[in-house]
């Protein structure tokens, strides 16, 4: 089990896979989402709009509905990378450290231009 640089809310975009390009105004962009949940044990991660997959399901109890929904699967955490805002793009992080009441906090710093993600 190793560690995952995803988290929990993190913005990132898709580097592999059929859901790496989205169209938007006739162009093609790289495809951005936020992580929904993270699985660790996995190495996988949920991104919202992202490996869309439909699942059949049946009623179980009364008055429960049944058909198919559309609900987001699960991607391996080394096919997305965080989005870094300032660049615009997916980059590679660092560990930088931050003075907040005057303790040091890890933060994650982008490797191109150094701004806090």
């Amino acid at each position: 089990m190793s560690k995952m640089h995803i988290k929990t809310g993190d913005t990132v975009v898709v580097l592999s896979g059929s859901d790496r390009w989205m169209r938007k105004d006739g162009e093609r962009t790289r495809r951005i989402g936020k992580v929904i949940a993270t699985s660790p044990e996995e190495g996988k991660v949920i991104v919202e709009g992202v490996n869309v997959v439909s699942k059949h399901t049946k009623a179980r109890k009364q008055g429960d509905v049944s058909g198919i929904i559309k609900t987001e699967g699960a991607v391996y955490a080394s096919k997305v990378q965080l989005y870094c805002p300032n660049c615009g793009c997916g980059r590679r992080v660092k560990a930088g450290y931050e003075t907040v009441d005057g303790k040091q906090v890890k933060v994650r710093l982008c490797v191109k231009c150094g701004k806090k993600i």
